[in-house]
């Protein structure tokens, strides 16, 4: 009799554990575009005006650029006034101003963390200067660098949400375990505190893992995470802490180095990938399942 009880009891567990499991797809894309090649390590995009606008990392120009929706290059703008130090986010309000994500930190060592605005009024221009600088430190980081075991002040992901900034980190630890830290800092010129709202585990494998961009769908019902190899929808969150809510894990049917996603729509997504040797350099469309 306890032998059926324990087996039933166990039985009941699995079924239980399963069905809080995170749903988990395997998703295909609609339609790749190839970037141009100036365009080789795009870390950040983001989309506005039926157009994308995507930057490059560190070791790269001070310039934002305008492709079509086929990855076609229109025109670059070059940001007079500021350092590409570690571009590695690029996000925009409801106005149509953008904001560069100037907060690569592979080292955990940076005192210089930045975003900056670029008025939607300036697009139009070949050369243009930042509207203002946002400053920021993380409230949490008291040694620059921590130890290797608390690498996790690096960054590559942000959206803005209710005129707030929301950061996304990316785990560099030494024995990864999948934990990115989500911080606020709000839209204000000169030093903001970046303040610790929640945290969010993926999984324990860096290369799969580890968050690389974030987007928020036009209605605000939809947060997205990526990485080289997955992505997560988070959806009926009711507060800013958007991994609270029901979250869809999807994994991709290749391995790149994927850097940048964002919303067309409440349903669709483009995301960009770093070319590596003969690999990525690609715009992919997405559409995600709407039941």
């Amino acid at each position: 009799m306890k032998k059926h009880i324990m087996i039933l009891s166990y039985l009941l567990f699995i079924l239980l554990f399963n069905s809080c499991k995170d749903e988990v797809k395997n998703v295909s894309e609609i339609e790749t575009f190839k970037l141009p090649e100036s365009l080789r390590e795009v870390s950040g995009m983001v989309y506005l005006d039926d157009a994308i606008w995507v930057i490059q990392d560190s070791g790269n120009s001070e310039k934002i650029h305008k492709l079509d929706l086929e990855g076609k290059l229109l025109k670059s703008i070059e940001i007079m006034s500021v350092k590409n130090h570690d571009w590695e986010a690029i996000t925009a309000d409801n106005d149509g101003n953008l904001y560069i994500g100037d907060f690569g930190n592979n080292n955990n060592n940076r005192k210089n963390l930045a975003i900056y605005k670029i008025s939607n009024d300036d697009l139009e221009n070949d050369k243009i200067n930042v509207e203002y600088t946002v400053n920021f430190s993380y409230e949490d980081q008291e040694e620059f660098p921590p130890k290797k075991h608390f690498l996790l002040y690096d960054c590559e992901s942000f959206v803005i949400y209710k005129d707030n900034f929301y950061l996304v980190t990316k785990n560099r630890s030494k024995g990864f375990d999948g934990t990115s830290h989500i911080y606020k800092v709000e839209n204000k010129a000169g030093n903001q505190t970046a303040k610790l709202i929640t945290k969010y585990v993926t999984c324990d494998s860096f290369n799969s893992c580890a968050i690389t961009d974030a987007a928020i769908s036009p209605d605000g019902d939809k947060f997205a995470l990526i990485s080289n190899k997955k992505m997560w929808i988070f959806t009926n969150y009711t507060t800013d802490k958007f991994t609270d809510g029901k979250v869809k894990e999807i994994k991709f049917n290749s391995y790149t180095q994927r850097e940048g996603v964002t919303f067309k729509d409440n349903n669709t997504l483009y995301i960009t990938d770093e070319k590596t040797k003969n690999v990525g350099g690609n715009l992919y469309k997405y559409k995600l399942e709407t039941k």
